[in-house]
């Protein structure tokens, strides 16, 4: 127990640390260095580490969905759509090829919001299905579609940075780092790569297939990938509308995470200014007021810390609250800091409040 007359700190110090005028020692902020470190190379596995790669591997997993789950779904929603759409095909009017490929193709300009307008439902019924669908279309888009398109984005980050670096010979461990560091930006440069691919791919189709000319071709390709869909130019030949069903797909979702990307990168430009700016700024004694949070005149090593923190933007006033909350729970005796005995007593105190009368 701390003696009743001593103000006890609001924030758990360091463990085995002396008292505050010796806080400030040489073996005192290198013990504190080294902990540091050791929790940032935890962070990035060695690649010498077999184990070490397969899971990170299994947490990327686990953040994404599965390209088999996407494929599955994407799959059935095409599959239930086009059925509902082929067998309606005689109420549909616009351009026609074949009834199948166009029943899928009409899934995928509708559920990407592109609405061409060549092939359009010509009734009450086959209206009312189009607006069901386009709906349900969306939310997949949103919901699954985007998501993996983000993990495949990750997924090539590996290998552009890899390029970048080749002749450094950057081990995994640095190129895990470094993804980490700059992550917004690569996904900015690897989603901008892949989507000049697809303009590129898909201007060429159309002038090649759809005997359109270049500039018609590129109008095409810009009308569709932005979902504007005038309908002047359009795919209206067979090979065209197989090419379309996953041109399509490719074009629109990869367009909207460039944009997700540049917004992320945008706030991710503000955050390491922001963060320059509050480990530039020269400490005043308004900041000491402020920075002091057990009000002894003094600030130390985890005072400065969260004060930083806080004026980051990494952490808030709510967060400190519940972390302290969860502390002077754990803190049984009261003593400020917490020991074997302290969580001992407060597992036997949840055992016990647990345990009906």
């Amino acid at each position: 127990m701390a003696p009743g007359n001593l103000k006890q700190p609001l924030i758990t110090r360091f463990p085995g640390s002396l008292s505050r005028a010796n806080q400030k020692d040489t073996f005192k902020r290198r013990r504190y260095r080294r902990c540091k470190s050791a929790l940032a190379e935890s962070s990035h596995p060695d690649p010498s580490k077999a184990a070490s790669l397969p899971r990170s591997e299994s947490i990327i997993r686990r953040l994404h969905p599965s390209f088999i789950q996407v494929i599955i779904v994407l799959v059935a929603y095409l599959s239930i759509g086009a059925l509902c759409f082929y067998l309606a095909r005689h109420r549909m009017k616009g351009k026609k090829t074949n009834g199948v490929l166009d029943a899928v193709y009409f899934c995928v300009v509708t559920m990407t919001t592109v609405g061409y307008g060549d092939l359009v439902p010509d009734t009450v019924a086959t209206k009312l299905l189009a607006c069901a669908f386009v709906f349900t279309g969306m939310a997949l888009i949103a919901l699954i579609l985007s998501k993996a398109a983000d993990y495949l984005v990750e997924k090539q980050e590996v290998l552009l940075i890899r390029a970048l670096y080749m002749h450094k010979h950057v081990g995994m461990a640095d190129i895990l780092k470094e993804m980490e560091t700059n992550r917004a930006r690569y996904k900015c440069i690897t989603i901008f790569v892949i989507l000049l691919l697809i303009i590129f791919c898909g201007t060429v189709f159309l002038a090649v297939v759809e005997k359109l000319s270049f500039v018609d071709s590129f109008y095409c390709v810009c009308s569709t990938i932005t979902t504007l869909g005038y309908g002047d130019v359009s795919f209206t030949t067979e090979a065209g509308r197989a090419f379309a069903v996953l041109w399509i797909l490719f074009g629109t979702i990869s367009l909207a995470q460039f944009f997700l990307y540049v917004a992320e990168l945008n706030t991710e430009i503000r955050q390491k200014k922001l963060v320059k700016w509050v480990l530039e700024k020269k400490m005043t004694n308004v900041d000491l007021e402020v920075a002091d949070l057990d009000d002894d005149g003094v600030v130390d090593v985890s005072d400065f810390i969260i004060y930083k923190l806080k004026e980051m933007g990494k952490i808030s006033q709510e967060d400190i609250s519940l972390v302290m909350e969860e502390f002077e729970e754990l803190d049984v005796d009261q003593s400020g800091t917490i020991s074997a005995a302290d969580l001992t007593l407060a597992e036997s105190r949840r055992v016990d409040s647990a345990t009906p009368p």
